[in-house]
């Protein structure tokens, strides 16, 4: 049913992705060789956090009402109006005292001590609250009793659960910001001192990076070691996780900091350049902090936090029902493909996924099996006698684009809106895609996509000249920047008419 198509045999003769990579230094290499956990997100912890506590302390008011209010009184809409008010009176308190904060759940006095002072808070307002407006009397003093006696202990129940795991996740590194350091000089080994020097600091500083091979150059940076030169960069952040880089240079080295941005904005991580030796002082607001440590924001990674889980809702519910919708037509494709011709159904190809990541992505055979090109090394063109009669077919009407669906619901690799992602040794000419478009790997700061904002523009199928590539760049970083999930319904719900009516380079 599957074609490999992936053999030694089948690569072409020219130089692949796998040997342009850069050599990285020895230091470089034992940190790629380290084994990372994936990351979580602080504000999406302390999100869900907030939700449990709201939800712990309904849970726990309503429980209270039927076991003991209920029997003797009856229901009243009294009492739920006023646990969902203690509740979000609850949160808001939590929020003011400043301990919905992944360093603090950690930790247990201070925590603990904010909680329960916090809770106390708002049950001495719920009090005077309902002394001034005179129904104190219908409001059950046994049950106002036990709600914050069992309330309180079910969210230190839950403080300690939650203790327990973010010390867990710590050990393991998920909280950690995987930062490197631009510039080995005297201002590096200043900003590696004082990030190391902050208590409770998620800042886990792998190493510094840096041109000069001059006396100027420090092997280490307060034991931070030197990892490669700023050309490293992007390949160590490709084969590790990094999640901020963090420039020492003074803002008056303008020319080279320009520089090195240009080389580093196409990676899906911070960029930000440390003021904290910077002569020149800005407003507050003007600045971010690591700590203490002032920055000024550069380059931010697309669709993180909130964002990336909102994305990932939408991808896995609209992908799940659009794979069930689609289930019967990839029968009658599949059906059709075997019938056209012998080989299997399906056809693997390696593709660029996030951060130049190479993932499997399947599609509808619609070559001949002998003539397969799973390096798309070859553009197919117009008649390509390769494309058998059903080929040509699912390839106008993207119908061999169906099995993506299984790689967006199953393997995660993909989502439904997004970059297309091209072959591996997709060319424009003789020219690979990132030696023709400047930029070209930016594209890929994000998840690829089945559909996306070139593609219903018309800028699909073959790819015969700078503009067409040119233009699928342009679009696709309107797309990254531009981001949201009205942005991705939209894109979605048009892709079917796009289709029908902009298929014309589609063969």
């Amino acid at each position: 049913m599957l074609d490999a198509a992936t053999s030694a045999a089948a690569r072409p003769a020219g130089t692949n992705f796998v040997e342009r990579r850069r050599r990285l230094t020895p230091a470089a290499l034992e940190i790629v060789n380290q084994k990372v956990a994936r990351a979580y997100s602080p504000i999406v912890i302390a999100g869900v956090v907030r939700a449990i506590d709201f939800v712990l302390l309904i849970v726990v008011g309503i429980a209270v009402y039927a076991g003991y209010v209920m029997p003797h009184n009856g229901f009243s809409w009294v009492y739920p109006l006023e646990i969902v008010a203690v509740a979000v009176a609850a949160v808001v308190c939590f929020q003011a005292a400043d301990i919905y904060q992944v360093q603090l759940f950690r930790g247990q006095l201070r925590q603990m001590t904010r909680m329960i002072s916090s809770w106390s808070f708002v049950f001495l307002l719920f009090i005077g609250v309902s002394f001034f407006a005179k129904f104190g009397s219908e409001v059950s003093r046994l049950w106002l009793a036990a709600f914050y006696f069992l309330g309180l202990a079910a969210l230190i129940a839950e403080r300690l659960i939650l203790r327990s795991l973010v010390r867990s996740w710590a050990r393991q590194g998920r909280l950690d910001r995987r930062t490197i350091i631009v510039g080995s000089d005297s201002n590096g080994e200043q900003l590696v001192e004082a990030l190391k020097a902050q208590e409770d600091s998620d800042i886990h500083v792998l190493g510094v990076f840096d041109d000069r091979n001059d006396s100027r150059a420090l092997d280490t940076c307060a034991g931070a070691r030197k990892l490669g030169k700023v050309d490293d960069i992007v390949e160590f952040a490709r084969r590790t996780r990094v999640d901020l880089v963090l420039f020492a240079l003074p803002i008056s080295a303008e020319t080279r900091i320009l520089e090195m941005l240009r080389k580093l904005w196409v990676l899906p991580v911070d960029i930000r350049l440390s003021a904290h030796t910077n002569k020149l002082r800005f407003r507050p607001r003007s600045y971010s902090y690591l700590g203490e440590v002032p920055t000024l924001d550069v380059f931010e990674a697309p669709i993180t936090d909130w964002d990336l889980v909102m994305k990932w809702l939408f991808d896995r519910v609209v992908g799940s029902l659009a794979l069930l919708a689609a289930l019967p037509v990839m029968a009658l494709v599949a059906l059709a493909v075997k019938l056209d011709s012998p080989g299997p159904v399906l056809f693997r190809q390696k593709r660029f996924g996030f951060n130049n990541e190479r993932i499997d992505v399947y599609k509808f055979r619609s070559m001949y099996h002998h003539q397969a090109d799973p390096t798309a090394s070859k553009v197919v063109t117009k008649n390509d006698p390769r494309v058998t009669r059903v080929g040509r077919f699912i390839r106008k009407t993207s119908l061999d684009e169906l099995p993506q669906l299984f790689n967006v619901v199953f393997s995660g690799n993909l989502s439904l809106v997004g970059p297309r992602p091209h072959a591996v040794q997709g060319r424009l000419q003789s020219r690979l895609f990132d030696e023709a478009v400047d930029g070209y790997f930016a594209r890929h700061r994000v998840k690829p996509g089945i559909t996306g904002w070139a593609q219903i523009n018309g800028w699909r199928g073959e790819i015969d000249n700078e503009e067409k590539i040119q233009k699928r760049v342009e679009f696709d970083l309107y797309y990254i920047e531009n981001w949201s999930v009205l942005f991705d319904l939209v894109i979605l719900l048009k892709t079917p008419l796009s289709l029908l009516t902009k298929n014309e380079n589609a063969y």
